[in-house]
């Protein structure tokens, strides 16, 4: 008898020839029942568990299923839900206002005391929309009453006693114009020596017909306001400045590496700081050479600086490998934020660096996993998010203390919880199937459970990654509109110019004001001191300003 089933296989063979006692054949049955017995009991251990197995699969794809589903129509935590209502955007975003704020109150003539000033306790109301800021040029629109409506019911001739004011909103559109350069050139009467020419001050593109402030309009469309360089063209269009897309290209091309000192020099300061976020999204670039249009490429964002510097910076790469923040972080010394891709381990070994791993990324699998459990149903991982929500709280409760404090609330507060949390996930994890939403989001959390709970060690450490994944919102945003970039060139003007334009942001500079500024000084700068002059820290908000005041 042979029988095989799986990997299993269970030989018994009878003899050729069968013996006559019959003790000798009672054996023989004996031990053909045994082995018939043993292959029941194989094949039943096999059948369970390959029906286990069948099960499992059948579940994980369930769960993706209702995972996919929720991501294409539920509503999401972290967006607003009428985000992707394009086309009734205006009346879905009108019914969630009223009539109280349309009108805007006068702006005090006097600054209104600082939000750290406010009595504690005491709210700003709501519903109403707030004054027009102060610092917007106002242009006065007199409205008199007429001279035959100036003479009192008693035949006394009125004088003025008051006015009412209200303010509106107004915009100036875009003003496109051509600036003649007209250099004076003077010669000697007698024709004897060189003429003189007065000098035309550096441009940023001098083999170009754009001026300083049009690239700065240009970046600040493109990298702020996410319209692609195709729409721009339109715009110009109706102004009638006929420029092409690809004229286009090449100024952003050309702008970056103008602005590629100030760049290197935010690099720098971002290495002296003690601690930096780390995050990487996908970027399609059609023509990088040896590799075909779709692969994907990789836009690593980088954020951290000094309290007073913060410094955002983009570097764009085709690989994800390990050896690019290895090559960016090159000299640093502190604490990395990452979320828990492994791309990240190499440098996390490197000597001086401690890794931080980010809880948002944790917070989110558990909640995946609440989503795929039976509705109306509590589950375990409902358990879990209920317990990573008090770290988040003791967060948010001393949001405001100083480090030292915040240190405390977390060696009194959030050490517990964690011990809690720890305890939780070591009694359930073997009880979870390991490919289930619920056991991939343990497996996450307990691979990553020494850089988690590293935070607790000081009061100045973050509990997550969401600075840097807010730092790389803008450039997301931007691509659902432009969708690639065409040359790895492009690329990595685009990773030179977002660092630029959010670390403007980060330093509370109006990102087209500061582009102006440092597009019409940084080609005249002839030492590190004029550049480094030029950084958003180094400038304030008066310093950006014209002779006009605009």
């Amino acid at each position: 008898m042979k029988k095989t089933f799986g990997a299993f296989t269970e030989t018994f063979t009878l003899p050729s020839v069968l013996p006559h006692d019959v003790d000798a054949l009672k054996a023989l049955l004996l031990a053909q029942q045994n082995a018939q017995a043993a292959l029941v009991v194989t094949l039943h251990k096999e059948a369970q568990a390959i029906r286990e197995e069948a099960h499992n699969y059948v579940i994980r794809m369930l769960e993706q299923a209702v995972l996919a589903r929720q991501r294409m129509f539920g509503a999401s935590s972290e967006q607003l839900s009428t985000q992707s209502r394009l086309f009734d955007e205006a009346e879905a975003l009108a019914q969630t206002s009223t009539e109280a704020q349309d009108t805007a109150p006068q702006a005090p003539e006097v600054p209104a005391p600082a939000a750290d000033t406010q009595a504690p306790g005491v709210k700003p109301a709501r519903g109403k929309r707030a004054p027009l800021a102060a610092g917007l040029p106002r242009v006065d629109v007199i409205h008199d009453v007429a001279e035959a409506d100036r003479t009192c019911a008693c035949g006394t001739p009125m004088v003025e006693i008051g006015q009412d004011i209200s303010e509106q909103l107004d915009i100036v559109p875009m003003q496109v114009r051509v600036l003649r350069h007209i250099r004076k050139r003077y010669g000697c009467p007698t024709s004897q020596h060189a003429p003189v020419t007065a000098a035309l001050p550096a441009q940023p593109l001098p083999k170009s017909n754009a001026s300083a402030d049009f690239l700065a309009m240009l970046l600040a469309v493109k990298f702020v306001d996410g319209l692609p360089l195709a729409r721009f063209e339109n715009v110009l269009a109706r102004h009638d400045a006929v420029v092409p897309r690809q004229t286009l290209a090449r100024w952003v091309i050309g702008s970056a590496g103008v602005l590629q000192p100030l760049h290197n020099l935010m690099r720098d300061i971002l290495l002296d700081g003690t601690l930096i976020h780390m995050d990487e999204t996908v970027v399609q670039v059609l023509k990088e050479p040896g590799r075909s249009a779709t692969s994907n490429s990789y836009m690593w964002v980088q954020t951290g600086g000094p309290p007073d510097k913060p410094v955002v910076l983009y570097d764009y790469d085709a690989s994800r490998s390990a050896a690019v923040p290895t090559r960016l972080l090159e000299g640093y010394r502190g604490y990395l934020m990452t979320d828990g891709y492994d791309g990240y381990n190499a440098i996390a070994r490197a000597d001086g660096i401690e890794r931080l791993a980010c809880w948002a990324h944790v917070r989110r699998r558990f909640v995946e996993a609440v989503r795929v459990q039976p509705k109306g149903k509590r589950g375990k991982a409902d358990e879990a998010v209920n317990l990573i929500g008090k770290l988040y709280r003791i967060e948010r409760e001393h949001k405001d203390a100083m480090p030292e404090d915040r240190h405390l609330a977390r060696q009194g507060s959030s050490v517990p919880v964690l011990a809690e949390l720890h305890a939780w996930m070591l009694k359930h994890a073997p009880l979870v199937t390991p490919k289930s939403t619920l056991g991939t989001a343990l497996a996450y959390m307990g691979n990553l459970w020494p850089q988690l709970t590293r935070y607790t060690e000081r009061g100045d450490l973050p509990i997550d990654n969401n600075r840097c994944e807010n730092a790389i919102r803008p450039f997301v945003i931007g691509r659902k509109a432009w969708l690639f970039s065409d040359t790895p060139a492009g690329a990595h003007a685009s990773a030179v110019i977002y660092s630029l334009v959010q670390t403007a942001k980060a330093n509370g500079l109006e990102p087209y004001t500061w582009l102006r500024r440092v597009l019409r000084d940084l080609p005249a700068a002839q030492s590190v001191e004029a550049v480094e002059a030029l950084l958003p820290w180094n400038l304030r908000i008066p310093d950006l300003l014209d002779k006009t005041g605009h």
